[in-house]
């Protein structure tokens, strides 16, 4: 679009963020500085709404607080604390495995690069770039379906997976905002540019939008 701003757009995104509740991984960060912690709560993340999650990740670390409790703890016992988000059993199975991966090729560590993390169990691109961008403040770009969904119908990119819409991004996003993109754009896609009937009545960002002129 010639005239979508990104600038603008990230301004406006940056206030939108102040103003509603943090994603729930954002949240564990904030809380917790922990890469475990934010890795664990990003996996659970999966498929499953802020609240569910962020109600799960409350009970697991009440019981689990590093890789030597998540190692000891039964697949049972896990699975009925977790069993409340989406696909909790293979989580469970993910989860398990996640101590002995982390030993054999980290040496107990959660590592920051998007190729060590992929290494991980239950660990695709959207939780590798969420976990480094996140935990570790480093550059990664996490396309997950609100980021995805949301460029497309802004018409900042012309993408049909998640995957195209990364690299994308890679390409034309500012890095300056590649650490906030994720945050800012999935806490507008949940309470303003939701998936169907969007708010474009109160968005900040509607003179920029691909959608101008379109009816519900």
């Amino acid at each position: 679009m010639n005239n979508f701003d990104i600038d603008t757009v990230m301004a406006e995104l940056e206030k939108h963020f102040t103003q509603v509740r943090t994603p729930v991984v954002d949240q564990i960060q904030i809380q917790t500085k922990d890469p475990f912690k934010v890795l664990v709560t990003t996996i659970l993340s999966a498929r499953t709404k802020d609240e569910t999650t962020s109600q799960a990740a409350k009970k697991l670390f009440e019981k689990v607080k590093n890789i030597d409790d998540l190692e000891k703890i039964s697949a049972e016992e896990l699975d009925s604390i977790i069993h409340q988000v989406g696909f909790h059993n293979a989580k469970t199975k993910y989860l398990k495995q996640l101590p002995s991966v982390l030993k054999e090729k980290f040496g107990g560590k959660i590592p920051s690069e998007i190729d060590e993390l992929l290494q991980l169990p239950g660990v695709g691109r959207k939780t590798a770039n969420l976990v480094r961008a996140i935990a570790f403040s480093l550059p990664a770009i996490c396309v997950d379906v609100h980021v995805h969904r949301i460029c497309n119908r802004w018409g900042y990119v012309q993408t049909k997976t998640p995957y195209e819409t990364e690299m994308e991004l890679r390409k034309i996003l500012p890095e300056r905002y590649w650490l906030t993109f994720n945050s800012y754009v999935v806490a507008f896609g949940q309470n303003l540019c939701t998936p169907r009937k969007p708010k474009c009545n109160q968005c900040p960002i509607y003179n920029q939008c691909a959608r101008i002129g379109v009816k519900e």
